[in-house]
C-alpha cells in the first residue's frame, strides 16, 4: 500500500511538474482540498492530494474553455 501512495505522489510531482501556470493554479487548489479531505476520511491525505489536484486541473481547464467562448461570442478573442 505504501508503494502504492509513493508511485501516485510521484505521479502528482511529475504533472505538476509538467503543467502549465493555470493548470498548477488549479491543481494547488484541488490538491489543498483534496489532501484535508482525505486526512480527515482515513489517513489518506496523499491520495486525496493527488485525486484533488486532478480534478483542480480539469475544473481549471473547462473554466478558460468557458471564457475562450464567451471572449469569441463577444468578438473580443485573444491576439
Amino acid at each position: 500500500m505504501k508503494s502504492l501512495i509513493a508511485v501516485t505522489a510521484t505521479a502528482a510531482l511529475l504533472v505538476l511538474g509538467a503543467s502549465s501556470a493555470a493548470n498548477a493554479k488549479g491543481c494547488i487548489k484541488g490538491a489543498v482540498v483534496g489532501g484535508v479531505a482525505g486526512h480527515y476520511a482515513g489517513h489518506h491525505g496523499v491520495l486525496g492530494a493527488a485525486a484533488g489536484c486532478l480534478y483542480g486541473r480539469h475544473h481549471a481547464k473547462e473554466q478558460e474553455k468557458q471564457r475562450q467562448q464567451q471572449s469569441q461570442m463577444n468578438g473580443q478573442g485573444k491576439l
